[in-house]
């Protein structure tokens, strides 16, 4: 059995890596922060060195975007120095690495959806710190993929559709920023295009490698999004609000978030065939298991 190791197991990206099934002859070992602290390099190498891994994904990440502001060394630590951990302990072994990455190293201010080679710009520590993962993934000499994605949801962990229905279920409408573009990514859809990336490098030495995007099919705002939350789970017999939109500058955070988040995922069809759904369809999924079916 050729093993793929997986960091942050604790997280949605992680849970959905954990169960879903694998190809034939390989197995997932994904790990949590108890087994694996992301901020020891030093244990980082000697999880890389453990065994013959067949792939390392890292989908661990410092996410709490407004605390990064605040707690910049403990998000660079996390976001780019266990990256370079990995990277380097994977270039050792020769092992691939999928890395995890972010529409927040954009500055969103572009028209349209953004290319895996447009210029990046975080805005502020969580972006900029996603963005020293990448770099040090790429000159670490390591054969990998690295992966930008956006706006994660599932059923699991603290998320906008789960925070939706139950505020939801409490109120009888929803105040959400409507200037905020972007595509709704189901960590599910996210891990099943990882998964695939990384078998796809440990079985073919000239698989493609680079920058890759990946994120659901079609744009939306944070208010359209809420809407249709909403909607698909009243069909449910779930929480059912109305949603008011609002500027961003009614709702202010710490740190600044890019207005548009749409990723193109032109790059990652042409290297992997991988063609992501609507996140219409994905968010059904979502709610399937959190509410049930249609009613």
């Amino acid at each position: 059995m050729k093993a793929i190791l997986v960091a942050g197991a604790n997280g949605q990206l992680g849970h959905e890596l954990a169960r879903i099934p694998c190809p034939t002859g390989y197995e997932v070992v994904a790990l949590d922060r108890a087994a694996l602290d992301l901020t020891d390099p030093a244990a980082i190498a000697a999880m890389v060195a453990s065994r013959d891994w067949a792939a390392v994904i890292n989908g661990a990440a410092y996410t709490a975007v407004d605390k990064a502001e605040s707690d910049v060394v403990a998000a660079w630590q996390v976001n780019a120095l266990a990256p370079a951990a990995f990277a380097q302990g994977c270039a050792a072994a020769n092992i691939p690495l999928v890395q995890v990455s972010t529409d927040y190293v954009f500055a969103g201010d572009k028209q349209g959806a953004w290319e895996v080679t447009d210029p990046v710009a975080p805005l502020g520590v969580y972006g900029a710190s996603r963005l020293g993962g990448e770099l040090a993934v790429r000159t670490a000499g390591v054969r990998h993929a690295i992966v930008r994605t956006a706006w994660v949801v599932s059923a699991h962990g603290n998320n906008f559709v789960k925070t939706m229905l139950r505020v939801g279920a409490t109120r009888d409408t929803l105040s959400v920023v409507d200037d905020q573009i972007g595509s709704p990514t189901s960590a599910a859809d996210l891990a099943q295009a990882l998964l695939t990336i990384a078998v796809r490098l440990a079985e073919d030495a000239d698989a493609p490698t680079g920058t890759f995007h990946f994120s659901n099919a079609g744009a939306v705002s944070w208010a359209g999004f809420a809407r249709e939350i909403s909607a698909q789970s009243g069909v449910r017999g779930g929480a059912a609000a109305a949603v008011v939109p609002i500027p961003s500058s009614d709702y202010p955070t710490p740190a600044k978030r890019p207005s548009n988040s749409l990723l193109s995922h032109s790059a990652i069809h042409a290297a992997y065939g991988i063609e992501p759904r609507p996140w219409q369809a994905a968010l059904s999924d979502i709610l399937d298991e959190l509410i049930g079916q249609n009613a």
